[in-house]
């Protein structure tokens, strides 16, 4: 299976906006229509938390168990399996060998739109290794009986059938338990079900097109703190030791610095911080090393120790330390060693604790989806409940080859909080329609939802894409809704469109439809969150620093990727690190350019103010600038309406923007991240390894033009920091001139200011400002060639 180019949809740079949907949502059981009134429910319409997704109806067959099957007349044992028949597709169980009365406890679905036949059939066979299988018995349903059955009611309890023989002319020996109904995708069943257009799926494929539900592992932070260490021996008695203590916890290694000083008895009270993840797995080893050369360490003993005898802490409250004794390297193997290492040993003090009253950061803080601490009895009460129907998806493009022909086998993964969900893979369609509602917690508003939509390349059979290279399910696009950007109690039906940034350019993959709606359940607590600090409370009184939040998160990551890939079926590395944003860190000269634009557009406005200001003081428009002048009048001869004022103008300007407010939440903005204008060379280098893979040219190119744009980014932080040693120098004395006049200059207006009421110092500063352009020059003032005259710090530097 080779992969396939992607390239986007002819003319889809005016195709990039979010689009609005119509869907039909909620239940909507046909009457009279279909199959009989039996068959389906006639009458009023049942309530269901489905209501946020179309729905879809399927004929659902558990085949649970059989007994009493006869044996063959050659082998003369039974090898049976069970093939369920509708139409033109098939479901087949597993086989048992030699057992008469097997457990299959299977559930076939079959979608409602592709029924073409009226009678179901059941067969029971005998699997023979060499020949046809034989046929033992069928059992024959007409679909017109079939009962319905809604959640939140019962499971339909399986019946045992007697077997008959093909062309029912008579019973046969065995029984087998089956249920048959008529349900929907809101069936317990429906993500355990083998699904019709699922049949050419085998092996492992069969459990990685499931749909699953997934819960984050729960994640603490683990504080080592590394106090001292006694009677550290070194080898060479001849020498005292340069010691450090080396911590290692799973692939985690963090070292302390070298003591300051060699000694037997060093001190280092330094903190060291892991991630850990419940079950606790990993071990904690402590090593106590010795520097005898720049690049040679030598162990002088260890200690390892389970993580579940270490102290949770919930709040700043110190947890008590504790010795450890250190095992000699090496001792162990003669009885007499052993004997000797108990009378003397090193130890090494620490005071170790797992952090309850932290959040474990696995995402970028810019799309947090969950601010909780570790510790559950520090959680807040839920603020909101967030629902998402998972509708489908539109114009998909190929992503593989597939007997000669492109194909996408596509499902959708979400990410909120602790808890991620995937929908069941939809195969070979580029318009895959899943219909699949999931719904969370919401502690905080001001949280992120991520939605993915990948390839599977993991049905069976096709695990390699190239010799010697594993599989990768291929990312097709994502999604992120912002919640206290939607409307409380409102439902949101949107075409999201997936875009995704290629070496070659921005791609459009196709479009997510979904249905979004966040309720609020108390006005109070969500006033009282956003007075509430983001994060909790360890965050602020004991901080990380920058790089160790990097770090951590990086640790985090790693640990969830490989605790979901291990589940059934699993999220792989690849769509984790994709969710989480590993890779938000990297340098790219696109992100660099938006980043500076939205800096820019930042201070538009004031520049656009200070340019308006700059009109009225020039007299560009007289009736505006009368109107300020009265304005600034007012003000003056009544200070205290200045604060009012503000926040009145604040207040009718949020009134009118209510008008112009957005519609529909955010999406993905190709223009706000430069992807549309962006160089190809510069994706090329945002899509470089790390270290980098290109050749020594190209980098050399690279690195010149870095070198360029660091230049003039190196010149503007010169200047901001010549305009800060120029406020300085007013009374350094650098410039002995300067700074006396300044300090006269200090006085008498301190004396001007202290005999003259403040209303009128401001009237007459204000006004002269204002002041007609008659009356002003076009050199500089006064003030201004003063203050350019003082001495910035740049003649002393090299």
């Amino acid at each position: 299976m080779l992969p396939v180019n992607p390239q986007g949809h002819p003319g889809d740079l005016d195709d990039y906006d979010l689009k609005d949907t119509n869907p039909q949502l909620g239940e909507q059981w046909p009457n009279g229509m279909g199959y009989g009134g039996r068959g389906w429910m006639s009458g009023e319409r049942f309530t269901s938390t489905y209501d946020l997704v179309e729905q879809m109806f399927y004929l659902y067959v558990r085949v649970v168990k059989a007994k009493d099957l006869p044996l063959s007349s050659i082998t003369g044992s039974c090898d049976p399996y069970v093939e369920v028949k509708l139409g033109n597709y098939k479901g087949r169980t597993r086989h048992f060998e030699k057992k008469m009365n097997p457990e299959w406890n299977q559930v076939f679905a079959f979608s409602k739109d592709r029924i073409q036949a009226s009678m179901l059939e059941v067969f029971v066979k005998d699997k023979e290794m060499i020949g046809r299988d034989d046929y033992l018995g069928r059992i024959v349903f007409d679909l017109n009986e079939v009962p319905t059955r809604v959640p939140p009611d019962s499971p339909l309890a399986p019946q045992w059938y007697r077997l008959e023989e093909r062309r029912s002319t008579g019973k046969v020996r065995g029984q087998i338990m089956v249920a048959v109904w008529m349900g929907t995708q809101a069936d317990e069943a429906f993500s355990e079900a083998r699904h019709s257009d699922a049949s050419s799926v085998y092996g492992e494929g069969v459990f990685n097109i499931r749909s699953k539900v997934y819960v984050s592992p729960k994640l603490w932070y683990l504080r080592v703190n590394v106090i001292e260490a006694q009677d550290v021996v070194p080898d060479d008695r001849n020498r005292l030791p340069e010691v450090f203590v080396n911590v290692q916890v799973g692939s985690q290694v963090l070292k302390t610095k070298t003591c300051s000083s060699p000694t037997t008895n060093p001190l280092w009270n330094e903190d060291l911080v892991f991630v850990v993840a419940e079950p606790f797995e990993e071990q904690l080893l402590i090593t106590v090393e010795d520097r005898v050369h720049q690049s040679r360490d030598i162990m002088l003993g260890k200690t390892i120790l389970p993580l579940n005898i270490f102290e949770k802490r919930l709040d700043h409250r110190p947890v008590h330390s504790r010795w450890f004794n250190l095992e000699k390297y090496g001792f162990g193997v003669l009885e007499a060693d052993r004997r000797k290492e108990h009378k003397f040993s090193s130890r090494v003090h620490l005071r170790v604790c797992l952090e309850g009253g932290y959040h474990v950061l696995d995402e970028s803080t810019l799309y947090i989806s969950d601010q909780r601490p570790t510790a559950k009895q520090l959680w807040k009460q839920p603020v909101g409940i967030l629902e998402v129907g998972i509708l489908g998806a539109q114009g998909l493009l190929p992503m593989k080859m597939r007997d000669g022909k492109g194909s996408t086998d596509a499902y959708c993964v979400a990410k909120y909080g602790q808890k991620w969900v995937r929908t069941r893979t939809l195969l070979d369609t580029f318009n895959p329609r899943w219909n699949e509602q999931y719904t969370w917690e919401v502690y905080d508003p001001c949280t992120v939802i991520t939605l993915g939509v990948f390839d599977n390349c993991h049905l069976g059979g096709d695990e390699k894409q190239h010799v010697g290279t594993a599989a990768r399910d291929s990312r097709i696009g994502k999604v992120r809704i912002r919640l206290s950007t939607l409307e409380a109690h409102r439902i949101y039906t949107h075409s999201y469109p997936l875009l995704v940034l290629h070496p070659h350019g921005v791609k459009k993959m196709g479009e997510l439809q979904l249905a979004v709606r966040f309720t609020t359940l108390s006005l109070a607590n969500m006033i009282y969150v956003y007075g509430h600090p983001l994060l909790p409370k360890m965050h602020y009184i004991h901080p990380f620093t920058v790089n160790q939040v990097d770090n951590l998160r990086y640790q985090a990551m790693n640990i969830v990727a490989v605790r979901l890939g291990r589940a059934e079926p699993p999220l792989r590395k690849e769509v984790v690190e994709y969710m989480l944003d590993v890779d938000s860190h990297m340098w790219s000269m696109r992100r660099s350019k938006a980043n500076f634009f939205r800096i820019m557009s930042l201070l538009s406005g004031m520049i656009s103010v200070s340019r308006w200001f700059g009109d009225v003081c020039k007299w560009r428009n007289p009736v505006t600038s009368v109107l300020v002048h009265i304005l600034f009048l007012i003000l003056i001869w009544y200070p205290e309406l200045i604060l009012p004022t503000v926040f009145l103008y604040m207040f009718l300007i949020g009134l009118w923007n209510y008008r112009f407010r957005p519609r529909h939440p955010p999406h993905m903005d190709t223009k706000l991240s430069w992807a549309e204008a962006v160089h190809p060379d510069e994706l090329d280098e945002e899509f470089d390894t790390f270290p980098t893979s290109k050749s020594q040219d190209l980098v050399r190119m690279r690195y010149d033009r870095l070198r360029s744009v660091a230049g003039r980014i190196q010149t503007v932080v010169g200047d901001i920091a010549t305009q800060g040693e120029r406020y300085q120098s007013l009374l350094s004395w650098r410039d002995p001139r300067a700074t006396a006049l300044f300090i006269v200059f200090s006085l008498c207006a301190a004396v001007v200011l202290y005999t003259t009421p403040f209303k009128v110092v401001a009237l007459l500063g204000g006004l002269y400002y204002l002041r007609h352009p008659r009356f002003r020059s076009k050199l500089p003032s006064v003030p201004s060639n003063f203050f350019r005259r003082l001495p910035p710090r740049t003649d002393s530097l090299l």
